[in-house]
């Protein structure tokens, strides 16, 4: 068994990015990603690759003992709380280090026109009557505005649906662009008039944000709940340097 593993609990950019590191940088160090499995066919890092969940805190605990996972880093999404939260528990169980990668969420710029929402229903509040909105938002998180008959939705998902939406909705099929200009253009086709995103912070998401900016449209930004519990980490080279600090 290697001297070092490394569990990477996915799904993000920074995740891959993590991953990369670690194969280019510590080749000797065994890397397991994890991911949710939510993404048909996700973008996959160069590392050994786990697709689906642990069955709970016993089971990520077990996991971690029977792959003699020696670090933990959960850098999943910012809103997948109830993950975040089992990760440090089981890792407590298995007495294994564990760092969260989180992301700095986005901050509004003076030419912003945020409208901030607590959560989902609350941003469905938010949106006035006769708006047509684009959710940037994942199939599991719609379902709050579906009784928002008053409003016209854009809904962009990786995959196309297994079931019908909750609501009518016009459908975008693809990854968000990484330059502000495309997601301008498709904003204005759409005829978009407010935009509904979580605040999930980084650069890859970040083009729809400036996007509206640059239209003038507003922004229903839906807050961050609870950050992780420390130790966390911000960026990449962060959690590279925990690693060898670690080792």
């Amino acid at each position: 068994m290697p001297a070092e593993t490394v569990l990477i609990l996915g799904g993000t950019a920074e995740a891959n990015a993590l991953a990369k590191r670690l194969a280019d940088e510590r080749p000797a160090t065994r890397t397991i990603l994890s991911l949710a499995g939510r993404t048909k066919d996700p973008v996959l890092a160069a590392a050994e690759t786990r697709i689906g969940g642990f069955g709970g805190v016993a089971g990520l605990a077990a996991f971690m003992a029977s792959e003699g996972v020696t670090r933990l880093v959960d850098a999943t999404h910012p809103f997948a709380v109830g993950i975040s939260r089992g990760a440090t528990a089981a890792a407590r169980l298995a007495g294994t280090p564990r760092l969260a990668l989180v992301r700095p969420a986005w901050e509004p710029m003076p030419s912003d026109r945020w409208i901030d929402a607590d959560c989902l229903r609350g941003a469905a509040s938010a949106l006035p009557a006769k708006c047509r909105a684009f959710l940037a938002l994942g199939r599991q998180h719609l379902a709050p505005f579906a009784r928002r008959l008053d409003v016209r939705f854009a809904v962009r998902m990786v995959d196309p649906p297994a079931d019908p939406l909750p609501f009518p909705a016009e459908l975008v099929f693809g990854l968000p662009s990484a330059d502000w200009r495309e997601e301008a253009a498709l904003f204005e086709r759409l005829e978009i008039t407010h935009l509904v995103s979580r605040n999930s912070g980084g650069a890859a998401s970040y083009p729809k944000i400036e996007a509206a900016r640059r239209l003038g449209f507003p922004v229903v930004m839906i807050r961050r709940m609870a950050a992780p519990e420390l130790p966390t980490a911000a960026t990449v080279e962060e959690v590279m340097a925990w690693l060898s600090a670690s080792a």
